[in-house]
């Protein structure tokens, strides 16, 4: 009964953190293609990278939630009423002309992000109070997983929907989407925290106060260099295969579909082997696949790869990422404060997008003035720090599960 309950959590947070990013990774995609449809500037369509600012600066509203959230049910009304709100702007988006109302859809879907983000928020703080620290990995497996596969059907199989049955047919089926996975948390009782001592409710100061803890620090370094040996590499990794002479359908297939559902299946592998070795142990293990991949694809750099080779760089690629997300957010978790749980979690995740931002405009920079070479070469060199860094900073938590 135990196991069959446990299951069933898991199965409810899949579906939440899935439904936040269906309509996110739709949106992002396939606005971009209707503006350029639409005649408008590459400049202006770089500028759509602003709708995902809620998801950045969503640090700021977190401490409301966590000091207004002290039990099951405060987690669950936020939400309940955040995600309605989102899927109602996802169904009222769908009545409006993209030629003529185009700044009041780009409005609306920047309110809706900033509801889905709440969503998130308290979501990530719900998880992290009702699972023990031996199934952590498991319930990050459901938020990775949730993503990887949001983005290979917001960004594929809807993308190709879109084409077929148009704007105004699928956002509505998209919001009712949004509520439908709700379902699962609506009927879960099984979802219990123990009630959160009132004198611990979270200040807006606790954003600040985060840093002020010496011991935090360690895992900020952690959460700034882990990724960095990827980010780049998944940066260019399409200008990459442009060069190599493969068109944008191919591209699709190897990049979106193959390397996604690669990353979507070592997220569930990374839980498992989290929870069985322990974070020292996988911090490592992830660590030297990441190291492998830019490995790999600086080796590739310097022949002219087969697409068989291609295939199994990005595999690699793909499946390392999904494995270090794994063990960065169960790590995140293990570093919140009682009654500030949303709050600590998703500073923790904003720096772990800020740090992406930066690597993937550098790694532009790098690849203009030195080649892929250079670029490959470089995110070796990051990847072997972060490694290195791991085996030193962390080397007194080895007998940590």
């Amino acid at each position: 009964m135990i196991q069959k309950d446990k299951t069933y959590n898991l199965a409810t947070f899949f579906c939440l953190y899935i439904a936040q990013t269906i309509p996110m990774s739709f949106f992002s995609t396939v606005i971009p293609v209707m503006m350029r449809q639409e005649n408008f500037s590459l400049s202006a369509i770089g500028l759509l990278q602003l709708i995902k600012l809620p998801w950045i600066l969503k640090f700021l509203w977190s401490p409301m939630v966590d000091r207004h959230a002290l039990t099951t049910g405060d987690y669950k009304r936020w939400i309940f009423s955040s995600e309605l709100i989102y899927a109602a702007l996802i169904f009222a988006v769908a009545f409006l002309d993209f030629h003529t109302d185009f700044y009041t859809i780009v409005g609306l879907i920047i309110i809706s992000f900033i509801a889905s983000a709440t969503q998130d928020i308290a979501t990530d703080a719900l998880a992290v109070l009702s699972f023990s620290k031996q199934d952590k990995s498991m319930v990050n497996s459901m938020q990775s997983m949730g993503s990887f596969g949001g983005s290979m059907l917001g960004g594929g199989v809807l993308l190709l929907l879109f084409k077929q049955i148009g704007w105004n047919s699928l956002l509505p089926c998209l919001a009712l989407f949004v509520v439908v996975a709700l379902l699962p948390l609506v009927f879960n009782k099984g979802i219990r925290i123990e009630p959160k001592d009132s004198h611990e409710r979270a200040k807006k100061a606790d954003v600040f106060y985060f840093f002020t803890r010496r011991s935090i620090w360690k895992q900020i370094g952690f959460l700034f260099l882990y990724y960095s040996g990827l980010i780049g590499t998944l940066a260019m990794l399409k200008p990459w295969l442009v060069d190599l002479g493969y068109d944008m359908k191919e591209i699709g297939v190897m990049s979106g579909l193959v390397g996604t559902f690669a990353g979507f299946l070592a997220s569930f592998a990374g839980g498992m082997i989290v929870r069985r070795i322990g974070r020292f142990r996988a911090r490592i293990l992830f660590a030297v696949f990441v190291l492998a991949a830019t490995l790999y694809f600086l080796g590739l750099s310097y022949v002219h790869p087969t697409t068989a080779l291609l295939y199994g760089g990005i595999i690699l690629l793909w499946g390392s990422y999904g494995m270090a997300t794994i063990v960065v957010y169960t790590t995140a978790m293990d570093c919140v404060r009682p009654g500030r749980e949303g709050t600590d979690f998703t500073i923790q995740t904003v720096i772990t997008h800020l740090s992406g931002m930066l690597m993937a405009i550098l790694s532009g920079k790098i690849a203009d003035h030195t080649g892929y070479h250079g670029l490959f070469f470089f995110e070796a060199s990051i990847a072997l720090i972060s490694l290195i860094y791991i085996v030193t900073v962390f080397k007194n938590e080895k007998n940590t599960i």
